[in-house]
């Protein structure tokens, strides 16, 4: 007398489109693994391109588009990219899509393309951009790979829009070109005004600003560089 035996496989439900972890992969890089504040990425750009908020704006809206498709890109092709030559290929896709970024405002924002064209083709070396692609998307599936790469691109993004804010405000007494210290002095008449610093609109002043960002942020949070 015999006795079978059924085993019966139970798969596992799958993963929530924004489960826990993958909600982590979006909010992580907003602030405790910030990749300009924390991880000391992105500097140069972030210095660059913040003394007024329009171009600002826009290199945050390229950086995101560059980074989203980069990581899913290379995610896709992860199983087929040899190891040797990963760098060059992972360059290829990342200089496609700056180009194309590139092209697109050259045709229909052309005052930003001339304004950014330089800043914008340097995406290419940004350390972020390649950093995400190097230590997830090549090891993830492509929608991991997403929502990693629009979360380092929101951390970087909000940095650098903030640092603009405050570089536009005290710098030029405006806010994406509208006047706000003269509509301000012109509520209290003519003898009132208020003088803009320009030191906000130098390199020095942009330092202060994401030096006191840092500062505040570490604060909050608690982080010590080690």
């Amino acid at each position: 007398m015999s006795t079978e035996t059924t085993v019966t496989e139970v798969k596992k439900p799958a993963e929530a489109l924004l489960s826990k972890r993958r909600k982590k992969l979006i909010s992580d890089p907003l602030v405790d693994s910030n990749p300009v504040t924390i991880q000391v990425l992105g500097i140069c750009s972030a210095l660059a391109v913040t003394t007024q908020m329009q171009p600002t704006l826009i290199m945050a809206i390229s950086v995101i588009f560059v980074i989203v498709m980069s990581n899913f890109v290379i995610s896709l092709m992860r199983n087929t990219i040899p190891s040797r030559v990963r760098i060059i290929v992972q360059l290829a896709v990342v200089a496609t899509l700056v180009t194309l970024v590139s092209e697109l405002l050259r045709a229909f924002a052309y005052d930003m393309y001339k304004e950014l064209s330089v800043f914008v083709g340097l995406i290419i070396t940004n350390c972020i951009v390649m950093g995400r692609l190097e230590a997830f998307a090549l090891g993830n599936k492509p929608y991991d790979s997403i929502l990693d790469g629009f979360g380092s691109a929101l951390g970087y993004s909000w940095i650098i829009l903030a640092v603009a804010f405050f570089r536009e405000l005290l710098g030029s007494g405006s806010f994406f070109g509208i006047p706000i210290y003269d509509s301000i002095s012109g509520i209290f008449g003519d003898n009132f005004s208020l003088a803009t610093n320009g030191l906000m609109v130098s390199p020095v002043g942009a330092f202060i600003i994401l030096g006191l960002i840092i500062w505040v942020q570490r604060t909050k949070t608690g982080y010590v560089e080690h």
